[in-house]
């Protein structure tokens, strides 16, 4: 079974609660601090929970080489050196403070996915109130130890991992002391096309884990995060830029400021409409009830006179007997007089004659 509800930074997150849409700024900022508060600004006008960053050097992910293993070939990345990505694609840690004092300023939670355990350590000095483990560091079990021991919730992207791989995060998370824990379905592809998203995993991650499901999107639009919803995702993670005709190391796949308030608005549309399961009527429908079909008398009707298919019909409105009592009704004589447009009622209809066997 899913976990039970859970709150970062006083918001509850889990089946319960409409879903948490967390902004990723990621390199968006493309190196100007400035953007980079514009973008939280945006966030939060379009109605993001939070906005999360990533907190890594190019020197503590990977070592400047230019050999063909460091090098990236296809995709938005073709040609880059994995060195030259990363420190083109950092945010500077010198503006984290200033970032998540915007945050507090414009009411969104402000976190990180940290990559190594400096990052964890700095992080902690911050006072962050999450750690996100990305997809690609989900087998680094002793980052996931200490993000967990922090106490604070943990978000785990699952991109590239098997179940066994998930399973042993999981177990290194909880070991460590982790309490509160959301798995994302992810696929770790930049774009990733809509029939390759999956989303029906969301659930299945969520039952076989016992951690609150979610969804880290990189799809183009926003389809398949409300998919996502639709299927049990609480947490919906998703890419935000100023404009994609800007540019960055993240833009072609990337929302922009109106996109991600539709977002906001159909994953939290999606979630209100789940309700729950019932036959019972809605407020909505109640006076619709008077236009199903039931049975009227469509020519007048004397005393004594056979009800049959000329006189008696199934219509709207809905008033009359309903139309399942016809085939027991014909044949039957009228108990009075009725004119053209009665709505049928069981002392309309003369009681039946008993048979005589004297």
């Amino acid at each position: 079974m899913p976990a039970e509800s859970f709150a970062l930074a006083g918001r509850p997150i889990g089946p319960g609660h409409p879903p948490y849409l967390l902004a990723e700024l990621s390199g968006n900022h493309n190196g100007d601090i400035n953007r980079a508060f514009a973008i939280l600004e945006a966030a939060a006008a379009a109605g993001a929970d939070a906005v999360k960053l990533q907190t890594y050097t190019a020197d503590t992910l990977t070592i400047d080489h230019d050999g063909p293993e460091f090098r990236i070939e296809g995709g938005p990345w073709d040609g880059y050196t994995l060195y030259q990505l990363y420190e083109e694609a950092h945010t500077p840690w010198d503006w984290h403070k200033s970032l998540f004092e915007k945050g507090r300023e414009l009411g969104l939670a402000v976190f990180s996915t940290p990559f190594d355990k400096t990052a964890v350590d700095f992080l902690e000095d911050l006072n962050a109130p999450a750690y996100k483990i990305a997809s690609f560091e989900i087998l680094d079990l002793p980052l996931i130890e200490r993000c967990a021991a922090t106490g604070k919730p943990l978000i785990m992207s699952t991109g590239l991992a098997n179940s066994r791989e998930i399973g042993e995060a999981v177990a290194a998370a909880r070991g460590a002391g982790c309490r509160d824990l959301v798995l994302l379905h992810c696929v770790s592809g930049y774009p990733t096309e809509p029939g390759d998203a999956n989303v029906r995993t969301v659930p299945h991650l969520g039952q076989t884990f016992d951690a609150i499901p979610g969804l880290s999107d990189h799809t183009r639009g926003i389809a398949v995060s409300v998919a996502a919803v639709a299927l049990g995702a609480c947490f919906i993670e998703k890419h935000l830029t100023l404009n994609r005709a800007d540019g960055g190391p993240d833009a072609g796949f990337s929302l922009e400021p109106n996109e991600f308030a539709d977002l906001v608005r159909s994953c939290r549309t999606a979630w209100d409409a789940l309700g729950r399961v019932t036959d019972e009527r809605t407020e909505s429908e109640r006076g619709n009830a008077a236009f199903r079909r039931s049975l009227y008398v469509v020519a007048d009707v004397a005393a004594g006179d056979t009800f049959s298919e000329d006189n008696l019909r199934s219509i709207r409105p809905g008033h009359g007997l309903a139309p399942k009592h016809m085939p027991d009704i014909l044949g039957r004589r009228a108990a009075r007089s009725l004119p053209r447009g009665t709505a049928l009622d069981w002392d309309m209809i003369a009681p039946e004659a008993k048979e005589n066997h004297g």
